[in-house]
């Protein structure tokens, strides 16, 4: 078996007021894909991240990082990864090909290299235009953007993206899905924290669930699907739910407008329908419907919409 990008065995994080923030959790980070770790505001999302990447300590529990333990390496796993966290840390007075040449200087590349990655980073970005404008100016996608083109210097081994899209309209998120598609076809494994499910069925090879501190499930999104969602056929155009579900010999949902039956796949589907066309009862329209990835979370975590909160929600993330 490979070795995994990161792992994370029987982690906790106790606050000082008592929150659990972390409250056991595990999870196999595979390489070489995006992985998405997905939550509610408040589920310990930002936590999981902070404390992988070093920069807040664990109540128990062992953290490794591309073969490096977190606790007794921090220096060198901090050396071979990139970070977006949700608040981008940059200078909005220098330009944006100023500051991208510091942080390149800060890890000790040449002024002459500096400059040239920093060119390089604004035209990957599409800031190539806007690299002499002060910071303080550019939109918030604009930000985003240069924020991860500073993650993305030192070209890490495994980047991780702390809800990376949050705020961003419409065109500035599909830009930067691009990219982190791009990131992973280079062979740059990526850890990607989310709340939007459409996020997370785009981009991630892998999904994990988090909720209150707990892990519930580690899948592919098909996998997840397979576990954890129903098929549906969806029928159109006949009213009598007891003579359909008598005639089909399955159970029948009345919705708005239709009413379906679960089944197990296409093939059962269309016996369904060979069933109540024989009976004389034919739909003037179907379809063959899979649960989304939205309500099977939902499935997993209720839908309360505190589910996922805790004391101090702003700041676990």
């Amino acid at each position: 078996m490979t070795a995994p990008a990161a792992e994370i065995v029987g982690l906790h994080k106790r606050y000082s007021d008592g929150t659990e923030a972390l409250r056991g959790i595990d999870l196999r980070v595979p390489a070489g894909g995006v992985f998405a770790l997905l939550g509610r505001n408040g589920s310990g999302k930002t936590t999981a991240v902070r404390i992988m990447v070093g920069l807040t300590s664990s109540t128990s529990g062992k953290v490794s990082v591309l073969g490096h333990d977190v606790a007794s390496e921090r220096e060198r796993v901090q050396a071979r990864i990139g970070v977006t966290l949700q608040e981008a840390a940059l200078d909005e007075v220098l330009t944006g090909r100023e500051f991208l040449r510091f942080v390149a200087r800060v890890q000790g590349r040449g002024r002459a290299d500096a400059a040239a990655r920093a060119d390089e980073l604004l035209e990957l970005f599409g800031l190539q235009h806007e690299g002499d404008r002060s910071i303080g100016a550019y939109s918030g996608g604009m930000k985003r953007r240069l924020d991860l083109a500073t993650a993305l210097i030192r070209t890490p081994e495994l980047l991780f993206l702390d809800e990376p899209t949050t705020g961003l309209d419409p065109q500035s998120r599909r830009a930067l899905w691009s990219e982190i598609s791009r990131l992973r076809s280079n062979g740059t494994t990526v850890f990607l924290t989310t709340q939007y499910l459409e996020e997370a069925e785009a981009l991630a090879d892998e999904i994990a669930i988090i909720n209150r501190g707990l892990m519930i499930e580690q899948a592919s999104p098909d996998e997840l699907r397979r576990r954890h969602g129903s098929t549906w056929l969806v029928l159109r155009g006949l009213a009598d739910t007891t003579a359909v579900a008598a005639a089909g010999g399955v159970d029948i949902e009345a919705t708005s407008g239709s009413m379906r039956a679960a089944v197990t796949d296409a093939d059962d589907a269309i016996v369904v329908l060979g069933r109540l066309r024989g009976a004389g009862l034919d739909p003037t329209d179907f379809e063959i419907k899979r649960d989304s990835l939205e309500e099977i979370f939902l499935t997993l975590t209720g839908t309360d919409a505190t589910a996922g909160s805790t004391q101090v929600e702003d700041f676990v993330g």
